[in-house]
C-alpha cells in the first residue's frame, strides 16, 4: 500500500483509516485514531487471549517488536526496551543516572511536561537544572544548544519536534556535538517517530509512545538505551522480569538482566504491544521517507494559505505557496513534481499551529469540532491560544481545503 494509492482511492482510504468516514482528523500530534489493521490485530489478540494463557499468544512477538523498533531507529534490537509511556521511559533515564553535585543538565522549560518534570526533579539531588534560552517558542537551533553547555554539563534533554511550534530539531548535529564533548543526549521523539526519519546514531537515550504519528495504541512505546550506557543506567524499578531470578526464586543479590530488558520490570502490556507491532509494520510498509515527504508537501502550501487568511503561523519561514492539487488529477506523492512542491524549511515538522490577535481561538476550535474537524487547542506560558493542525499522510487535500473554507 502506498500513499498515492490511499489518496487516490477513497474506498481504500476509508477502509484502512475508518476515522475518515466520519471526521476530518487533524490531531495526530495529540492522540491518534487507530488504523483498521492495528485495531484488528489488537482485537484478534484479545479474542485469542480468552482461550488460555495471554502470554502464550503474544510472548513470542516481543522479539518482533524489538526488531521493528530497531529498524525504525537504526539500532540493535538489544538496545530497545518495551517500556510504554514516554513519561515513564524518560523518568527511567532521569532517575537511573548518577549525577554529582557539580553537574548541570540543559532542558527546555517550554517543552511538553513529560520532558520537563523528570529532569526538574533532579534539582533535589543537587543537580543544576538549566533552562535553554531560545529566540521563539519551540525554536531550538543547534547553535543555541552549543552555546549554552559547558564543561560541567552532563546531559541535554530535548524533544525531536516541539509540540506547538512544529520546529524539528537537528538532533544529529546536536548529538554529534555533544558526544564529542562527552555530554549525554536524551531525545523525546514522540512527535517525529512514524512521521520523519528519527535515528539514533548520535543519541544516547530516546523515548516515544506509539499513540501519535506512529498510529499505535496508548501506553505502548519504545525506550532506546545505547548499548555502551546500559550498565551505567540503573532503573528505579525492580521486578521478576528485569532482575535475575532462576525458576522465579528471589536471589540474595539484585543482578539485572543484560540488554535493554533491564528496563522492563514486570509483565508487558501484551495487547498494546501487538498493536505497536502492527503500527510499526504499517509505517515501514508506507516508508518513513515517503511519509515525511508527504507531510512536508502538505505543510508547504497549508502554512501560506493560512497566512493569506490573516493568521500568524508558527515556524512559517518556509512555505512555497504551492496550492493543493485536486483529487481528480492527484499524482503520486513520490513523484518529482510533489517532491519539488514539498520544499519546506529544514526544521519544519508535521505540525501547523496558528493564531490571530483578537480572535477567540477557543470558539474557533469549537466551530471546527462542530463541523466534524478534529484539531487541537494549545496554549503557551503567556496565555496565548493556538489552533494546532497535524494532518497525516492519509489526509487528503480536499479535507484540508475544507478546513481552510471553514476558517
Amino acid at each position: 500500500m502506498t500513499i498515492a494509492e490511499i489518496l487516490l482511492n477513497d474506498d481504500l482510504r476509508q477502509r484502512e483509516f475508518p476515522v475518515a468516514r466520519e471526521k476530518i482528523f487533524l490531531a495526530h500530534a495529540g492522540v491518534c485514531p487507530l488504523p483498521r489493521r492495528v485495531a484488528d490485530t489488537i482485537s484478534e489478540c484479545a479474542r485469542q487471549s480468552t482461550l488460555g494463557d495471554q502470554e502464550a499468544f503474544v510472548q513470542h512477538r516481543l522479539a518482533d517488536a524489538r526488531k521493528l523498533g530497531a529498524q525504525l531507529l537504526n539500532c540493535q534490537p538489544d538496545e530497545i526496551a518495551l517500556v510504554g509511556p514516554t513519561s515513564l521511559a524518560l523518568s527511567f533515564v532521569a532517575a537511573g543516572l548518577k549525577f554529582r553535585r557539580s553537574d548541570n543538565i540543559l532542558i527546555y522549560h517550554d517543552d511538553y511536561p513529560s520532558n520537563v518534570y523528570p529532569w526538574m526533579a533532579l534539582a533535589e539531588k543537587g543537580v543544576e537544572v538549566r533552562l535553554l534560552n531560545t529566540r521563539g517558542l519551540g525554536v531550538i537551533r543547534a547553535k543555541d544548544v552549543m552555546g549554552q553547555v559547558d564543561e560541567n554539563t552532563r546531559l541535554v534533554a530535548l524533544a525531536s519536534c516541539h509540540f506547538i511550534s512544529g520546529f524539528r530539531l537537528e538532533h544529529d548535529v546536536i548529538g554529534k556535538f555533544l558526544r564529542e564533548r562527552g555530554i549525554l543526549f536524551c531525545l523525546d521523539a514522540i512527535q517525529t517517530l512514524g512521521a520523519f526519519p528519527t535515528t539514533v546514531e548520535h543519541v544516547d537515550f530516546l523515548a516515544a509512545d506509539a499513540h501519535k504519528w506512529l498510529l499505535g495504541p496508548c501506553g505502548a512505546g519504545l525506550l532506546y538505551v545505547r548499548r555502551e550506557l546500559q550498565e551505567k543506567l540503573n532503573p528505579p524499578v525492580y521486578g521478576w522480569h528485569n532482575v535475575k531470578n532462576p525458576n522465579f526464586v528471589a536471589q540474595e543479590q539484585i543482578v539485572f538482566r543484560s540488554g535493554a530488558v533491564k528496563f522492563e520490570a514486570g509483565t508487558h502490556n501484551l495487547i498494546g504491544l501487538v498493536g505497536l507491532i502492527a503500527a510499526m509494520e504499517l509505517a515501514l510498509e508506507i516508508g518513513i521517507e515517503n511519509i515525511a515527504a508527504e507531510l512536508a508537501r502538505k505543510r508547504a502550501w497549508l502554512a501560506p494559505a493560512l497566512q493569506a487568511k490573516g493568521y500568524t503561523v508558527l515556524n512559517s519561514g518556509s512555505g512555497t505557496g504551492v496550492p493543493p492539487v485536486s483529487l481528480s488529477n492527484q499524482k503520486a506523492p513520490e513523484s518529482e513534481t510533489h517532491r519539488q512542491d514539498a520544499r519546506a524549511t529544514e526544521n519544519a515538522g508535521g505540525i501547523v499551529s496558528f493564531f490571530a490577535p483578537g480572535k477567540d481561538l477557543a470558539a474557533l476550535h469549537k466551530m471546527l469540532a462542530d463541523a466534524g474537524v478534529v484539531a487541537s487547542l494549545r496554549g503557551d506560558r503567556q496565555g496565548r491560544n493556538y489552533i494546532r493542525l497535524s494532518p497525516h499522510f492519509y489526509n487528503t487535500d480536499a479535507e484540508l481545503r475544507r478546513v481552510l473554507e471553514l476558517l
